[in-house]
Parts: structure tokens; sequence; C-alpha cells
């Protein structure tokens, strides 16, 4: 049977847009609406506050997808890291590979030590996560940038495979040093655990937006235009229960520095 093909733009607030005049890169990206802002959530089941950071985040992405027009649109995706599964209880959806991701970040803003649940806003800034004002006042001062103009189509080459194919336009700059990385998240959301053990044991945990893979798609030079096109293929392995409609990817351009520089969301096809 040939593999099937689905075709899918980008949704909340990080969407494809009508193409900005044929200028130079800084005219089209001052053109562009600001895109939203990438709030990341390091959490553990095994963390006692992480239930309520959870929810913070939550809520924060519920009310960023409510249609106020005066609200900040954000993207959240949650990650999982694995030092508290000595505690006693092991996170299901926790990876050495995400406690990796936060220790970068928290070498690149200079921070003592690393703790959850920590948010990280834009790679630029963090906070608390169950702090909601603290964490609401920071996605307000968060810089924003375009969102990347990208079209993605899915291919399923096997059953337990699930391939998508980008390209598009950056539409904004590449900032600092080093060039930058173009990535790719997959994320389930809807997620119930039975916590038997540790400091949330006899709870029912409810989690959304859980990383369960990240790849890059592109490397980007330093200084490349806002006009500049990036195209590439992942593939994702999928695991055991996945339905597409409790899925989701957002794709983030971030730098050699770990800031984030465009953010783009897409929902996946329920068929796919």
């Amino acid at each position: 049977m040939a593999p099937r093909l689905l075709a899918c733009f980008g949704r909340r607030g990080g969407g494809a847009t009508a193409s900005a005049p044929d200028d130079e890169g800084q005219q089209q990206e001052a053109a562009a609406a600001p895109g939203p802002v990438l709030v990341e959530l390091f959490a553990s089941q095994g963390c006692g506050a992480s239930p309520e950071a959870d929810a913070v985040a939550a809520r924060l992405a519920q009310d960023s997808g409510d249609g106020d027009g005066a609200a900040v649109a954000v993207v959240v995706l949650a990650f999982h890291v694995d030092y508290w599964d000595y505690r006693g209880w092991k996170d299901p959806f926790a990876s050495s590979a995400w406690t990796v991701r936060q220790k970068a970040y928290v070498e690149a803003l200079r921070l003592d030590t690393l703790f959850t649940p920590q948010v990280v806003l834009q790679g630029r800034a963090h906070c608390v996560g169950t702090e909601h004002d603290a964490l609401a006042q920071a996605v307000r001062d968060a810089p924003r940038y375009p969102a990347p103009a990208i079209k993605v189509t899915f291919q399923r080459p096997n059953p337990t495979t699930l391939q998508a194919s980008f390209t598009g336009t950056l539409r904004s700059r590449v900032e600092g040093p080093g060039g930058a990385s173009v990535l790719v998240a997959l994320y389930e959301s809807g997620l119930v655990t039975d916590c038997g053990r540790g400091e949330n044991k006899g709870k029912s945990l409810l989690n959304d937006h859980v990383v369960r893979r990240l790849e890059k798609v592109a490397a980007v030079r330093e200084g490349a235009s806002a006009k500049k096109t990036v195209s590439g293929t992942v593939q994702f392995p999928l695991w055991d229960g996945f339905r597409a409609t409790k899925c989701g990817l957002v794709l983030f351009v971030q730098n050699a520095a770990l800031q984030v520089l465009g953010v783009q969301h897409f929902d996946l096809p329920d068929n796919v």
C-alpha cells in the first residue's frame, strides 16, 4: 500500500500568513505580525509541585487560544525530566535528554541550579512554574518574532512511524553568532496517570503538551535573512496508543545561545 500523504498549515496563532511585500528582509519582518511565545515547562510526576504547574501552563495555553485579541499567544511544551525518578516514582514520560536540555538553559541563563517546576520563555527568561502572575508578566515581557511561514506534509511510511516534511521561510532574521537550528517537537495532551508512589502518591495526574519527540529539521547559517527558505524531513517513532487527535507539532527556530526566534504550531490531521 502506498504511504498516505497529507498536508497541514500552522494554526493556533503560529500559522502561515499572507506573503509580505517582496522587499528587504527587515521590511518583510516588520510587516509580519508577531507570533507566539514559546513556554517550556520542565516538570516531573515525582515532584510534588509539578501538578500545579501543569495546571497553570494548561490554563495559559487555553487562555491564549480563546480568541481574546488582547492576550499574547503562547505555545506550551512540557519536558518531563528524569532526576526525580530516584524518589520512588518513575515518570513514564521522563527523558534524560530533557534533563540535558534543562541543564543547557541553566548554563545559558547563568542560574545556580536546575529545579522543577521551571518555566523557560523564548529561551531568554525563566520563572517558577507555579507562579501564575510572574509567568503571565514574563509572557508579556518576552520578545516576539513573526511565526515562520512553513508548510508541512505528513506520511506514514509504516504503522510505527510518522514522517513530516517541512518547507517555507523563516520570516525572522537569524540573530546571534553561531547560526540557528530549526527544531520540531511532537507533543501529546490528555495523558492521565495514577501515581502509585513518590510525592504525588495516590493522585491521578493530568499532563498536557508532553513532548514525546524532538527532532532537528534544518541548520541555518548566522545572519540568514527573514526570507531564507528552509526545508527538511524528520521521522518520529510512534508509541503504543498514539492518537493524532491528542497530538500536535511545534516548530521553532533556536540560535546557538538557545534564544527562540520564531514559533509555529501545527495540528495533526485526524486521519494521519
